[in-house]
């Protein structure tokens, strides 16, 4: 039944091919058993056959959405194909005409115009463009071609040369030599492009062409065991009907193949072709001797033989292992190490090839990008550790793989966050895949022993083949942080809204190199008298069409582009020239301290301790009244950047655990994070009063005990103020005092003009709270 449907697939001239073989063969096996009909009827499918295969490589030729080096290339065969039949005419004719002159007999029309076919499919392979060899795999190639050739030319020595020159006949002698050379040429030809690899003809179609070559090679070698007890008949009447069939079936698969692209196949590290011309000299020579040898002959020779058989099969093994460690290196290159999933080198190799236009295809086919980005994921490996972390990723990995389809790739970028290329997918079907996603992960996992809900904010990011992919994946980012904003595991799809305000990072970049960024100063006061003991920089962003902007619209977006790198230099940079101005104008009115946050990316940066070093001489700031913040979430990300820390506090400089409560992890920080001060988040400055003690009680006595300063962040209240410092803490910072103000203003504060308390809600605390690079 398959091969049934297999013929009804092929074109018609396909089957004309077929049908004319098998006639072809049914015709010449009668004729074995005993001569039957007129001569000509033997000959006839030859020239049927090449006029059959020369219109099957050129319809493959004129397909359109061919590339041009494929078509040039099935165009040159077809004329092959037409010499081929000429040549194999001209032979018909001068047999039919002189019946005395026996099979094994070439004239000069054959010798003539085999030659030029044969001539035409090299110069055809020649013109094929190859994959990029370097000089080791061309050397590897040479040889493997030159003993591919070197066994073939002892096939033709064997069975047709030494007949040949065992003839009186020298025209019979040249045409042996003329075709056995010609033969050799090509069998290299075949063979050089097969080892090498090919990139614009079909896989299939070229294996299919190289056996019809070879077997129209080879087999004009057995014509002499036809020959004596069958003068009447000749090997070609049947091999070139063979040798056309199966070079029309490579044109059918060339053409069927014309609408997918064509690709470079993966190759293992080896070719077992020179081994099989190795295996079939060896077994030629094994039958010459045991036929005809002594027995010291055939032991020798069995002896080598063996000996040689056991060095390939070794060297083969050796390959074969070779192929799996490459294999797994690949891998390794390609692949996320926890997940097993595509890593971020692969999907950006998947994401393009999704986005090329296929050849000849009508119109732009859609594709979307889905980001996903696991919720409050940093709680888990805070809590319950890493490794618990990392079998939550490897349950969502599984989950969101049994959600893809056929052609979509699933893959992990790095941490929390998955992305799924969706070739084909229109905005419904990329809505029916992330719902078929949310649906897999609202199910809790249950890890060692722990039952984790998952939520997750999915962004889908619609487009079209030849679309920019960098723009899609971020515009799939900004769509899945606007989901972030909705409860649960949710999913948006990208539109031009969500990049308002902050949005867009080449504004952002345009704003920090043209100066559109800025800063502000929160004081920091006294809690005994309101003196002003210190001031804390945050950044704001003069938008030219939304106006001043808070951090939160754009320091994320800083943090996924890394623009964070800039602008955190700028802020540092711009800090310290003012410190330096109102140190040097003010003297001990000043700010004893600044405070300036700096974000563990920068912090990573090779030479950031060299940046603030160089910055601090620039301009003559005392590393010691510089303090470093970071937040104790971000802290627990630093990993090798403690160091930088570490060589930071060796210049002078101090650092600010912000944010200090609010993490898991908090007494772990302080044994191993290098800090000199810590910041009691807003959220225990404004608890509401109760029977028990305040969590601000034991911060102060904890910092106290480890000898590190404390600054209480939001005070709002005079009631909030006076309860901190009965607590113990001397120094503070909120809205109670002032707002983040201006240099010009903090300069009136300064100087006995203070900048009148402007209580406020929280809500706007928070937005000033974190303006700052990090």
């Amino acid at each position: 039944m398959g091969a049934l449907r297999r013929l009804r697939a092929m074109s018609g001239l396909m089957r004309a091919s077929c049908l004319v073989l098998a006639v072809c063969a049914a015709w010449f096996a009668v004729n074995l058993v005993t001569p039957v009909g007129p001569p000509v009827l033997l000959w006839l499918p030859t020239p049927a056959g090449a006029l059959l295969l020369t219109a099957a490589f050129r319809r493959t030729s004129r397909a359109a959405a061919l590339p041009a080096p494929t078509r040039r290339f099935w165009g040159h065969l077809s004329l092959s194909a037409l010499l081929v039949g000429v040549a194999h005419t001209t032979q018909a004719v001068d047999v039919l005409t002189h019946p005395g002159l026996g099979g094994v007999y070439n004239g000069p029309g054959l010798l003539i115009f085999d030659s030029g076919a044969i001539l035409l499919i090299v110069y055809a392979l020649y013109r094929l463009p190859l994959s990029s060899r370097s000089a080791g795999e061309r050397l590897r190639v040479t040889l493997d071609g030159g003993t591919v050739v070197a066994g073939a030319a002892v096939f033709i020595w064997h069975f047709q040369t030494r007949v040949a020159l065992g003839t009186d006949d020298r025209s019979q002698v040249l045409g042996s030599l003329i075709l056995g050379v010609l033969a050799l040429v090509v069998v290299l030809a075949v063979a050089k492009v097969m080892l090498s690899g090919y990139e614009f003809i079909d896989k299939s179609a070229l294996q299919w062409l190289a056996f019809a070559i070879f077997v129209g090679a080879t087999t004009s070698l057995l014509q002499p065991l036809l020959s004596p007890g069958h003068p009447h008949l000749v090997v070609t009447q049947v091999s070139i009907p063979v040798v056309c069939c199966l070079a029309s079936w490579a044109a059918e698969r060339q053409r069927l193949a014309t609408g997918r692209a064509v690709a470079v196949r993966r190759r293992r590290p080896f070719s077992l072709v020179p081994y099989a011309a190795v295996a079939a000299v060896y077994v030629l020579l094994i039958l010459e001797t045991f036929i005809g040898g002594h027995t010291d002959q055939k032991m020798m020779v069995l002896g080598a033989v063996t000996l040689t058989a056991l060095v390939m099969v070794r060297q083969v093994a050796a390959f074969v292992d070779n192929g799996r460690l490459v294999a797994r290196l690949d891998h390794g290159a390609t692949h996320d190490a926890l997940t097993h999933l595509p890593n971020r080198s692969l999907f950006g190799q998947r994401l393009q090839q999704a986005l090329q236009p296929a050849p000849g295809a009508p119109g732009r086919r859609p594709v979307s990008v889905a980001l996903i980005d696991l919720n409050d994921f940093k709680e888990v490996n805070d809590t319950l550790g890493h490794e618990v972390g990392d079998l939550l990723l490897v349950e969502v990995a599984r989950r969101l793989a049994g959600c893809a389809g056929a052609h979509d790739t699933v893959a992990r970028l790095g941490g929390d966050e998955f992305v799924v290329v969706l070739p084909g997918a229109d905005p419904a079907a990329a809505s029916l895949a992330a719902d078929r996603m949310a649906a897999a992960l609202r199910t809790p996992a249950v890890v060692n022993g722990h039952e984790l809900p998952i939520s997750a904010s999915i962004g889908i990011a619609d487009g079209r083949t030849g679309d920019d992919a960098s723009l899609l994946l971020r515009h799939a980012d900004i769509a899945m942080y606007a989901a972030k904003k909705l409860t649960g595991t949710a999913f948006l799809h990208y539109d031009s809204t969500m990049s308002e305000p902050g949005g867009d990072h080449s504004q952002l970049r345009e704003a920090i190199a043209g100066g559109r960024c800025f800063l502000v100063y929160q004081p920091i006061v006294s809690l005994d008298d309101g003196r002003l003991v210190g001031a804390e920089a945050l950044v704001r962003w003069d938008h030219p069409e939304h106006g001043i902007l808070p951090p939160d619209t754009f320091i994320p977006l800083a943090e996924r582009t890394g623009l964070i790198v800039p602008l955190g230099r700028f802020v540092f940079g711009e800090a310290c020239r003012q410190f330096a101005q109102w140190c040097a104008r003010y003297g001990d009115a000043a700010p004893a301290v600044l405070n300036v946050n700096v974000s563990p990316r920068e912090l990573r940066e090779a030479g950031y301790a060299d940046f603030v070093a160089a910055t601090l001489a620039t301009h003559g700031v005392p590393a010691s009244r510089i303090v470093l913040e970071i937040t104790e979430s971000l802290a627990l990300d630093l990993g090798p950047a403690v160091a930088t820390l570490d060589r930071l506090r060796a210049l002078g400089l101090r650092i600010s655990l912000d944010d200090f409560g609010t993490g898991s992890s908090t007494l772990r920080l302080l044994h191993d994070c290098p800090v000199d001060e810590v910041k009691l988040d807003r959220s225990f400055t404004q608890a509401p009063a109760s029977g028990r003690a305040p969590v601000a009680a034991a911060v102060i006595q904890l910092a106290q005990s480890l000898r590190l300063h404390a600054v209480a962040e939001g005070v709002e209240t005079p009631e909030q103020a006076a309860q901190l410092r009965s607590l113990g803490y001397r120094t503070a910072q909120g809205y109670h005092f002032a707002r983040p103000v201006t240099a010009a203003q903090l300069t009136e504060w300064m100087t006995g003009s203070p900048v009148a308390a402007q209580p406020s809600g929280p809500s706007d605390e928070r937005t000033d709270q974190r303006a700052t690079s990090a």
